[in-house]
């Protein structure tokens, strides 16, 4: 193989528990975003526009989605002969094998394959993060400080601060000590889980990790304050601009509402820096003589005859005469009945909602998982919070049952 000056890990084996039925068939970094993409393709736009065409896509938990939206990175730029795009799942040895341990560990396991490449530096990834980043500045700050580590780092107000790993640092930039999760932080810059590291001292340290049984083989809890203790150079590389763990229904959510503000920092109209994915040839969608669009994304396939507001709806949508979709997200091939109200929700890929159906959600949000059949009658006797409503519509529509908060 010929060297490579860096390369990419992008860690996508995350169950995502936390996106409950969103995630109970697919990994996190395959849900659907923002109408076109998966999560995933927001890590892999940003190697590709950066110029890192060789990267490794670290897959565990139900992977047959990812691995086929991935394919051999073509979208991407990244389906090429020496070096692309690979999957790497755990996988066995002679002397064994597990599961991915930590964050660490999964870099370790496929320490055979970074070598490969014998590369100066290997950029570590999450794959559930929606941002826009170009890897070629943070590589060159990098250099510039002969830093060991560097971390990219953005600030978050103060009172967020202790949902985060938080760097703190000199004046320099230089890092002096980690916390994580820390109830009284010192600092606001918070660990985005992006990592350049110098190859060769990271696997030095990846090696005595994997040999220390109380370890939990993770680079926040582990290998950066290992590395801190041994007086290595590690460096915050702040960043600035739209940054989103969507690890959370909520966080989720309003990643994709945030797309409908037009003071939204994250430019997917940006023809300097675009968001690549696979795309689906789909006809172009159809506004029927009833429908009403206000401020919303409309993906190609969509068969529109009702109202949607403030809502983004992927391929293959369709919305029924009088149904009403606002403060939502609805995902590819999802089927919407007659005189269906559904508000503040997310709604699973395939999902369908008869007629007469109403998901209205005040308090929180409420999700569909995938291919759900939602049905009045099967939801007659549910264990569901029924809670009156007060919306701006015809008192026909204000007649229905409406459900609050639910999980289906």
């Amino acid at each position: 193989m010929r060297k490579k000056e860096i390369i990419a890990m992008i860690l996508a084996g995350g169950q995502g528990s936390r996106l409950g039925v969103l995630t109970k068939n697919i990994a996190k970094p395959a849900v659907p975003f923002g109408g076109k993409y998966r999560i995933i393709d927001f890590p892999l736009s940003n190697c590709s526009n950066s110029g890192i065409y060789t990267v490794g896509v670290l897959t565990q938990y139900k992977p047959l989605d990812l691995n086929s939206h991935i394919g051999i990175g073509d979208p991407w730029d990244l389906d090429r002969r020496d070096g692309g795009v690979s999957i790497l799942p755990p996988y066995q040895e002679e002397k064994g094998g597990d599961w991915y341990k930590g964050t660490a560990n999964a870099i370790y396991q496929n320490i055979e394959y970074v070598d490969r490449y014998d590369p100066e530096y290997v950029l570590i990834l999450s794959g559930d993060h929606i941002y826009k980043m170009n890897y070629d500045k943070m590589l060159d700050f990098h250099k510039e400080n002969n830093a060991d580590a560097t971390i990219a780092v953005i600030d978050v107000p103060i009172e967020e601060a202790s949902r985060f790993g938080i760097m703190n640092t000199r004046l320099d930039n230089s890092i002096y000590e980690f916390e994580e999760k820390p109830k009284n932080p010192k600092s606001t810059n918070a660990s985005m889980g992006i990592y350049i590291f110098n190859w060769k001292l990271l696997k030095e340290f990846l090696k005595e990790d994997e040999e220390d049984p109380n370890s939990s083989n993770d680079f926040g809890k582990n290998i950066i304050p290992k590395m801190l203790e041994a007086k290595k150079r590690l460096f915050a590389y702040p960043f600035k601009g739209y940054w989103k763990d969507v690890g959370t229904i909520e966080s989720l959510w309003q990643a994709n509402m945030d797309l409908l503000d037009v003071n939204n920092t994250l430019d997917l109209y940006d023809k300097g820096w675009k968001i690549y994915s696979q795309t689906q040839v789909r006809p172009a969608h159809y506004i029927g003589k009833e429908a009403v669009i206000v401020n919303s994304l409309v993906t190609e396939g969509c068969r529109i005859n009702g109202r949607v507001e403030n809502s983004i709806l992927s391929q293959g949508v369709s919305i029924g005469r009088n149904s009403v979709v606002k403060d939502s997200v609805i995902m590819p091939n999802v089927k919407i009945g007659d005189n269906v109200i559904i508000e503040r929700a997310i709604i699973g890929t395939g999902a369908i909602i008869d007629d007469n159906y109403s998901l209205v959600n005040i308090d929180s949000i409420g999700v569909v998982g995938a291919n759900k059949h939602l049905t009045w009658e099967n939801d007659i006797g549910n264990d569901i919070a029924i809670k009156e409503i007060s919306l701006d519509l015809d008192e026909e529509i204000m007649g229905r049952i409406s459900f609050s908060g639910g999980i289906l």
